[in-house]
């Protein structure tokens, strides 16, 4: 299993673009945690599982995803609408209630990972604006590791952030 998440790319379309054909046929799923600022219809996008963010205007996309890959349950949302920015408890009720091994986030630009009962909760950071303490544009690629998943962070120039790569034992590895 291996699975590209991208998140608040704000409007720019060359990053998507790329992400598409360097990992499209070389993963079981792209994703977008929001913030887009695209249409549906619009070939950047298209083809990656995608939620509406704060900054998504219209009903083009959805507020969360769920779906299965490969025996493990994803559950997708931006983050706005659980108050992301003060707490993670709200996303890790729900987690809990979707039965979810893997929560993707975005809204705060700000990359992170961490298990949190027995679920991966990871914000890919941004691809065009960010924030926090690696202000570089970041995403990230999850993938099926011997004991459990890798989590790599990479820049926009598809460079591994090394020091930031980490196994996470999973429930179902």
């Amino acid at each position: 299993m291996k699975l590209l998440v991208v998140s608040d790319s704000h409007g720019e379309q060359d990053c998507l673009l790329h992400l598409k054909e360097k990992y499209a046929n070389d993963t079981d799923a792209l994703i977008h945690c929001g913030d887009s600022e695209l249409e549906a219809s619009n070939n950047a996008i298209d083809g990656f599982k995608t939620v509406r963010g704060n900054c998504d205007f219209g009903t083009d996309f959805p507020n969360e995803l769920v779906f299965d890959v490969e025996g493990y349950r994803v559950f997708v949302t931006h983050g706005h609408l659980y108050n992301i920015k003060m707490t993670l408890m709200n996303l890790r009720y729900r987690a809990r209630e979707l039965n979810a091994d893997f929560v993707f986030f975005g809204h705060s630009h700000e990359l992170g990972a961490d298990m949190m009962d027995d679920t991966l909760i990871l914000n890919p950071g941004s691809i065009s604006l960010p924030r926090g303490r690696v202000r570089i544009k970041t995403y990230a690629l999850v993938e099926s590791a011997e004991n459990g998943v890798c989590v790599r962070f990479m820049d926009n120039n598809d460079q591994e952030l090394t020091e930031l790569t980490q196994i996470f034992p999973l429930r179902n590895a």
